[in-house]
Order: C-alpha cells, then sequence, then structure tokens
C-alpha cells in the first residue's frame, strides 16, 4: 500500500510540475491507471500528453494501455497502431505489441489476441505477454498451444491464476473473468 500511495502522489506531482511535458505526463498517466487503479485521472493526463506531443510513440502505447484497462479496446488499438507507425524500431516495441495483443482480447477477439502476443514475444519474453498468448490461445481453441505456454509459465516463473489481480487492472470485470477462464483452460494452477 506505502508503494501505491507513493506512484499516487509522484504521479501526480509529475502532472502538476510536468504540464507541459509529454513524458511526465504520460508516464504519470499510466502510474496512476496501472498501479494506483485510477483509470479515469489515468486517461486525462496520458490524454493531456497526446495533445502536449502526438508525435511522442510511448504516448500513444501509455495512452492505449490505459483504454484497454477502461475497457476501450477499439481507441486503444487505434492508439497502440499509432504508435507503432511513429516508432517502428522502437526498442518497446514489444510492449507496444502486448497492449494490442491485450486490447484484441479486452474485444474478444482470442485469435487476434494470440497472434499479436505471439509477436510480442518473438520480439522480446515478457511473463505477462506469455499469459495472455496462453489465454488467448485457450479461448480460440487452440489447447496444444495453450497448454504449452502455461507448462512454461509454471516451470519458469510461478505464475498461478491466483496472483493475476495483482498484475492486471480491468475496469470490465467480464475481461478479468475471461482472462481467468482462458488461463484455467491452458491448465495454469490455481
Amino acid at each position: 500500500m506505502k508503494e501505491m500511495a507513493e506512484t499516487e502522489r509522484l504521479a501526480r506531482r509529475a502532472a502538476d510540475l510536468g504540464k507541459d511535458d509529454a513524458v511526465a505526463l504520460c508516464f504519470g498517466g499510466f502510474g496512476l491507471a496501472y498501479v494506483v487503479g485510477d483509470l479515469d485521472d489515468g486517461a486525462a493526463m496520458t490524454d493531456r500528453a497526446l495533445v502536449v506531443n502526438p508525435n511522442l510513440a510511448v504516448a500513444w502505447l501509455c495512452s492505449g494501455w490505459v483504454r484497454t484497462f477502461r475497457g476501450e479496446p477499439e481507441t486503444a488499438i487505434s492508439h497502440l497502431a499509432r504508435a507503432m507507425r511513429l516508432s517502428p524500431l522502437d526498442p518497446i516495441t514489444f510492449q507496444m505489441q502486448c497492449a494490442t495483443a491485450l486490447a484484441h482480447f479486452s474485444a474478444r477477439r482470442y485469435d487476434e489476441a494470440s497472434s499479436w502476443a505471439e509477436r510480442s514475444l518473438r520480439e522480446r519474453f515478457y511473463r505477462n505477454t506469455l499469459s495472455l498468448f496462453a489465454a488467448s490461445s485457450a479461448l480460440a481453441g487452440r489447447l496444444e498451444e495453450a497448454h504449452a505456454a502455461a507448462r512454461r509459465l509454471q516451470g519458469e516463473h510461478a505464475l498461478r491464476i491466483s496472483n493475476l489481480k495483482d498484475r492486471l487492472v480491468f475496469r470490465r470485470l467480464d475481461d478479468f473473468a475471461r482472462y481467468e477462464d482462458g488461463l484455467r483452460k491452458a491448465v495454469l494452477p490455481e
């Protein structure tokens, strides 16, 4: 709880001091949304970052994450596509692809989600992407791929369904329930 309070304090301070600093605003907004769970203020801050600098790829990325958390997958996908167009060789392309996968998952397009997660994993391994790949593959009916991903998660990273709430922020409870369901079908332990 101390970390959450400190994140909120610093994010709001960044917004106060950096009203015209798109980097401070986008990361402050992402921190408010992801760590604190304040999706509305997080979205407002990332929106402000996009006004301040509409050519900052990382601001579009942060906005894409926040829009996905808020249950706005179509807006998220649009923002993430813009981030990738602005910076096609960005070292954090894997994050843009993972966020796109999560947005497609939120929109119930599991094949697309799985495909984007796979692209992201090719760029760089990221445990959250692998769990998203497992859940979306399971819900797309590709259980063999889902089971293999779940085995890897169990073996290397001890991820369990019970500790997912620490890693994901969804406004729409149905999104989280479907994510859990996908991981159960992938045979990730409780």
